[in-house]
């Protein structure tokens, strides 16, 4: 029994001390953050669209040439602007971001990086492989056919043993519309990743959503729409606005807008399940959930108690803003 707690205990310090950033290794990191920062940053604000272009080239091989320094898996890029989300059993990170052509192109860039017992490097290149295809909801993907958004939430599910992630994230798309994707990624026997499944189980009468089945979850809307999505915890779902069109074409994803409700997807048995009131007509406060409470009743009628109190609340905080 002594020698398998001694065994244990060696095997700790071991993965511990190979987890751990040199004071060397961390100062070279520091070196090129600083580097390539000013080119994160120059991917969004620079005026043309071809210093853009340059900006994202410059970057991408600075920001390589750091992930390839051992352990630079638990290094945090805190000054680079771009996203950077760890998935809940911290087995990778995803990192994504956007370059800009003008407001009619938006492509999306990103990259997972592993996490190894020796700290090496293992890295999976992702392509924006958008502008290739006219049904971006059709299929499962490899990296090199992506189809790119900036990831900002990872949610694991388990079925069956098997760990599910679901990415849940943004993209810019054109002049008109902004959409927002949910996509479930596995890893399959080699350890690659894998984009998309049948995973989905909604109604298909419904104009708003992208006629199932589809093997990734997509809300297309007008450009100043302001749609949330999100995983809330306290309800265990993935939650979102309830879309309408402003003309009566809700085909013209251009045109549609938050109705004023929330509907989302539970987890059950490996499928994210539509449900139309995720919030089960339970209004609470900014403390208890990320999304704001229900303004419309089960007969789509308003809350008028609710929605005076609201009123109130943006009121209030309007007048302090311009204080």
């Amino acid at each position: 029994m002594k020698k398998i707690f001694l065994i244990i205990f060696l095997f700790a310090a071991v993965s511990a001390k190979s987890q751990t950033i040199t004071q060397s290794d961390e100062k070279r990191l520091q070196q090129i953050e600083d580097s390539i920062k000013q080119f994160a940053k120059d991917i969004v604000t620079a005026d043309e669209w071809i210093d853009r272009f340059r900006a994202d080239s410059f970057f991408t091989r600075g920001f390589v040439r750091a992930l390839l320094i051992p352990n630079s898996f638990y290094y945090n890029f805190d000054s680079l602007q771009i996203s950077k989300v760890v998935a809940p059993d911290s087995s990778f990170k995803i990192f994504t971001w956007q370059v800009m052509k003008d407001f009619t192109y938006y492509r999306q860039r990103g990259a997972i990086q592993m996490r190894t017992g020796d700290g090496s490097l293992k890295l999976f290149p992702l392509f924006d492989f958008s502008d290739f295809t006219s049904r971006p909801t059709d299929s499962v993907r490899d990296a090199r056919h992506w189809i790119g958004a900036i990831y900002y939430k990872i949610v694991l599910k388990t079925f069956n043993h098997k760990k599910y992630y679901t990415l849940i994230g943004s993209d810019e798309n054109d002049a008109r519309s902004n959409k927002k994707w949910i996509e479930v990624l596995t890893f399959d026997a080699d350890g690659k990743p894998q984009f998309g499944g049948k995973f989905f189980s909604y109604p298909a009468n419904d104009e708003t959503k992208p006629k199932p089945p589809v093997y990734r979850f997509c809300l297309e809307y007008k450009k100043d729409g302001g749609v949330r999505m999100n995983y809330d915890e306290r309800y265990d779902a993935i939650i979102f606005d309830h879309l309408t069109a402003e003309g009566n074409d809700a085909k013209d994803k251009y045109n549609l807008i938050p109705y004023g409700d929330y509907e989302g997807f539970r987890w059950v048995n490996g499928i994210w399940k539509f449900v139309s009131n995720p919030f089960a007509n339970v209004i609470f406060d900014d403390k208890q959930s990320a999304f704001p409470a229900l303004l419309l009743d089960d007969k789509e009628k308003v809350k008028e108690k609710k929605l005076m109190e609201q009123s109130k609340k943006n009121m209030k905080k309007t007048e302090q803003n311009n204080q």
